[in-house]
Formats: structure tokens, C-alpha cells, sequence
């Protein structure tokens, strides 16, 4: 056992007495130690129900003979962050939580661990972590939020706020959303982040079958949590860890059911940067190849009115992969958590025709995320087609160019932005930022006020999985560096056309050099961890990993 280096024998004396200053046993000491990774908190909707999800993993460890150790980890709630300077955190948020589950488990030599994420950057970090210590793993999240009051979700909110100031919304019917939205605990009802990584968590084989769509109140949500805390003893037992699940084929999964699924233009940072703890590389043309052949089978929220609870209704995760299977676009002998192949989890359900599309009648050929590039995006820019109107599928407009987020949003609300024009928000980069901000606010309010169908969004930052319309986020190299991103003046010709995979600025050679000539790095000054950060984070199609 990994733990005899610092618990066993004459010389570890001192720290077996330190261990029964915990109340352990002999006996109890004697066993694996488990780490259990608990996100709870009192700030997050997603995370405040993960006490009882703790509590059962432990049950579960202690079950099948191992001793639970539990510590915390930090999360940041993407919504409470939004649109303020708390969203610069959030991304960032995604390092100090693998590298501080690393410092846990490595300083106490710990034997396996579950990891009890939920919400937006916990669930990445959580993969990441297992990646890099490579200690028999399991992660079991809680689930996400059931919708709303007339199949709302937080989105509706931020929608609202556009509404209202279109004049489309009355203030008491937002007052209703507000109420209605968000009816419990849980990651928000949608296929927004949270929810499409927890869904990548068991495509990639790392967590049990239902991880993705069981809802946080239902009790076959703790009945999980006790099979994964027994789970991982198994793993333990079998010497099963995690590199051994990621293989270049179960991204490979993990990157075709995301397509089919639509989930958010999110998953392209997190499966990157989860890749590069495991050893294995992506490029981006590689995503968009695999968009390309893959059918998009179901349009949760933002993309349709279906929330993750009628995922669940109609199979959940495995029914989508059994109808992706029938094509022959899953590799089916992966290894799994389960310690069985993938094989296994196939064929119990079938999509349903209605959530799930069967495979001969996909929503569309192509899955739910497109890979662009162009003038303005050399390294690639990545937008969510799945959630994209037919009309913006191939749009031209002048540019109007906004160099952070807040001068964007205050335009939008006061009435600024007009049909066909092409928004840029740049210097919201990993370093521009620092932080790669999500902008739902700017795109909601855009949604709310009608003007999703005619305007299109383009950025070096983010958006939030429950974005909708011409969003494109990602743009690589970003502004901060000197790209040509960096370059588009006010009134600048935009072409987008997301079929093609092509984003452009019309403007000559000559006049691109001319401007590059002039160009200067805007002062944006920034202390503490977000300096430490800008200066080691990567670029958005290297997944914003710390170099």
C-alpha cells in the first residue's frame, strides 16, 4: 500500500500516534487509506448538497474494508461570479483545486481517492487531479438541479434581464423567474458546464454509469455514491488507476458523445487540459474532425427546452452512447471505473427518439461544437453550432469592438447593438483576462432582447455553457498577445460561416501590417494569484493550462 510509507514500521511510530489523535484503530490504520474529496460549501448551490454525498461514499469505503479520509476542496459558483470581477477567479479556480488535491493526497500518502466535485471547474479539476496522481480514483458528483417552474433554468434569469430591458418583460414576471428558476440544489438544469463534464466523467470511463443525469434530489444519487465509495476499494484491490482508463480512445468517447449531446464549447478547454495529465494530445482540428462525423442526437437547454432530468427520463449517458455505438463511433472495450470494459453499459438503454434522437434522425449530421478558423482566429476559435439559429449559421456584418466585457454589456442593455452586427469582446484571454471570463450576461441579454437571431458574439474569452446564438469564444492567439484579433477596428467587415469552419476580417495584408505597426499592449495591471496566473497560463487551444 501506497500508505506503508508513512505509517508503517518501527520508524513510523510517530505517525501512527498522530492518527489515533484522529480516533483511528489499529485495525482501522492497518487498512487503505481512501481520500475522500469533498466540495461542500455554503456558497454554491451545486455544493451544498454534497455532505450526505460524502457521507455515503464513506459507508461505502468503509463497506468494503477501507478507511475514509476526508478533506475539502475549494469551487466557485459560475453564476454568482458572473459578469464582476469574481469570474476572472473561475477558470483559474480549476489549478488551486488540482494542485491543492495533489498536495493532500501525496503529503499523507494516501491509497485511492473519490472526488466529490459538482459545479463548472470542480469537475475538471477533479479529472485532472486523478490524471496527474494516478492513484486508483473514482468521482462521484451530485448531480445536477431539476428545472424550473414552467421549464426554467438560470438561463431563463439572465434572459430576463434583456427582456425587461427590451421591454418584452414586465419587472414582476422577472420577479417570478427569479423565484421559479433554481428550485433546489444541484449544477443548473441545463447542458450547461457542469453538467456536460459530469457527463464526460462517465463517457471517459472515471465514474459510474448515471453520474451525468441522476438529479441531486433523488435518492438513487446517494445509492451511487455508496457504489463508488466500494468501488474504489475494488479498484484499489485490482491496482486499476486512472492513466489506465484515459487512453487516446476513451477521449475519443468522451469527445463523440460530447458532439452528440451538444454539450458546452467548455469541454474543449477541460478534455484538453485533462488530456495533458494523462499524456495524451488533442488538437483541435482532431475535435473538429470528430464534430464532423458525428451526429447531434439530443438539445438539452440552451440549444431546446429539455433539461438534464428528462436526460435522465429517457436512459441517460448510456443510451446516448448505445445509439452512437449502432454507428460504430464508440470504442466499446475501454476500461472503466467499472472494472469492466464500456461494453458493458451499452445496450441497457436506447435513446428514446424524442431527447435522445435515434441515430438515423439526428437533430443535425454534424455534432454540437465547430472548430473555426481564420484571420482573426489562427489557432482556432470554437463555437457551439448545436445552439446556433439557421440565420447566423452564415452571417457578414460590421464589426463592433469592445476591449472587456462590461463596455460590451452596457452597449447591448442600452440599446447599442443593432441586428447584423458582429460583437467583439477582446483582452478577455487566460492572460488578457486574466481569467477567460464566461460571458453570459452579454449573450443572454443579447437572447432577451431578440437579438441572438441577427447578432453574433465573438471573443477571446468564454461562454458559459447556457449561452445561446452565433457565440464564438476561445480566439486563439488572443488579443492580449498581439494577435490580429487584437487588430479589428470599429466598422471592419466580419465574415462567419460555421458550416465551412471559416471566421475572416476582410481588411487587406497591407493594412493588417500597418496596424501591427501601431498596436500596444493595453495597461491592465492585476495582483495576487490572477498575476501568478497570467503569467504561467497558456493559450486557450493548449486547453489554459499552467506552463
Amino acid at each position: 500500500m501506497k500508505s506503508n510509507r508513512m505509517k508503517a514500521g518501527p520508524e513510523k511510530a510517530p505517525h501512527r500516534s498522530l492518527l489515533k489523535a484522529l480516533g483511528l484503530t489499529d485495525e482501522e490504520i492497518q487498512k487503505p487509506l481512501i481520500g475522500v474529496v469533498n466540495g461542500y460549501n455554503e456558497i454554491v448551490p451545486g455544493h451544498k448538497g454534497l455532505g450526505p454525498i460524502a457521507e455515503a461514499v464513506k459507508h461505502g469505503i468503509l463497506a468494503a474494508g477501507g478507511t475514509p479520509m476526508e478533506f475539502p476542496m475549494i469551487a466557485v459558483c459560475d453564476g454568482l461570479a458572473m459578469n464582476h470581477l469574481g469570474m476572472k477567479y473561475s477558470l483559474a479556480s480549476r489549478e488551486v483545486i488540482c494542485d491543492s488535491i495533489e498536495v493532500m493526497m501525496e503529503a499523507h500518502a494516501l491509497d485511492g481517492m473519490v472526488v466529490i466535485p459538482n459545479c463548472d471547474k470542480t469537475v475538471p479539476a477533479a479529472m485532472m487531479a486523478m490524471a496527474r496522481l494516478n492513484v486508483p480514483s473514482i468521482l462521484i458528483s451530485g448531480g445536477p438541479m431539476m428545472a424550473g417552474k414552467g421549464a426554467t433554468d438560470l438561463t431563463s434569469v439572465f434572459e430576463g434581464v434583456g427582456a425587461l430591458k427590451a421591454g418584452k418583460l414586465q419587472k414582476d414576471q422577472l420577479d417570478d423567474l427569479e423565484e421559479d428558476a433554481c428550485p433546489g440544489c444541484g449544477s443548473c438544469a441545463g447542458m450547461f458546464t457542469a453538467n456536460s463534464m459530469n457527463c464526460m466523467a462517465e463517457v471517459l470511463g472515471l465514474a459510474l454509469e448515471g453520474n451525468g443525469t441522476i438529479p441531486a434530489v433523488y435518492a438513487s444519487r446517494l445509492r451511487l455514491a455508496k457504489a463508488a465509495g466500494k468501488q474504489v476499494m475494488e479498484l484499489v484491490k485490482r491496482g486499476i488507476k486512472p492513466r489506465d482508463i484515459l487512453t487516446d480512445q476513451a477521449f475519443e468517447n468522451a469527445l463523440t458523445a460530447d458532439m452528440a449531446l451538444g454539450c458546452s464549447t467548455n469541454t474543449v478547454l477541460h478534455l484538453k487540459a485533462i488530456a495533458h495529465e494523462a499524456g495524451v494530445d488533442i488538437p483541435l482540428d482532431r475535435i473538429d474532425t470528430i464534430s464532423q462525423r458525428t451526429p447531434n442526437l439530443c438539445r438539452l437547454s440552451p440549444a431546446g427546452h429539455h433539461h438534464m432530468e428528462d436526460l435522465h427520463g429517457a436512459g441517460g449517458i448510456s443510451a446516448v452512447l448505445h445509439e452512437l455505438a449502432q454507428l460504430g463511433l464508440i470504442h466499446d472495450q475501454m476500461q472503466t471505473v467499472d472494472a469492466g470494459p464500456m461494453a458493458l453499459r451499452l445496450g441497457k438503454n436506447q435513446g428514446d427518439g424524442l431527447v435522445i434522437r435515434k441515430g438515423a434522425s439526428p437533430h443535425s449530421a454534424q455534432g454540437g461544437i465547430r472548430v473555426l478558423f481564420g484571420n482573426i482566429a489562427e489557432k482556432g476559435a470554437v463555437v457551439k453550432q448545436s445552439a446556433v439559429c439557421p440565420e447566423m449559421m452564415v452571417h457578414k456584418g460590421p464589426a463592433r469592438v469592445f476591449d472587456c466585457e462590461e463596455d460590451c454589456y452596457e452597449a447591448i442593455l442600452g440599446g447599442q447593438i443593432h441586428p447584423g452586427d458582429v460583437v467583439l469582446v477582446r483582452y478577455e484571454g487566460p492572460k488578457g483576462g486574466p481569467g477567460m471570463r464566461e460571458m453570459l450576461s452579454p449573450t443572454a441579454a443579447l437572447g432577451g432582447m431578440g437579438l441572438d437571431t441577427s447578432v453574433a458574439l465573438i471573443t477571446d474569452g468564454r461562454f458559459s455553457g447556457g449561452s445561446r446564438g452565433a457565440a464564438i469564444g476561445h480566439v486563439s492567439p488572443e488579443a492580449w498577445e498581439g494577435s490580429s484579433f487584437a487588430l479589428v477596428e470599429e466598422g471592419d467587415t466580419i465574415s462567419i460561416d460555421i458550416p465551412q469552419g471559416s471566421i475572416q476580417a476582410l481588411v487587406d495584408p497591407e493594412e493588417w501590417e500597418r496596424r501591427r505597426k501601431g498596436w500596444t499592449r493595453p495597461h491592465k495591471p492585476i495582483g495576487g494569484y490572477l498575476n501568478k496566473y497570467r503569467r504561467l497560463v497558456s493559450s486557450a487551444d493548449e486547453g489554459a493550462i499552467l506552463k
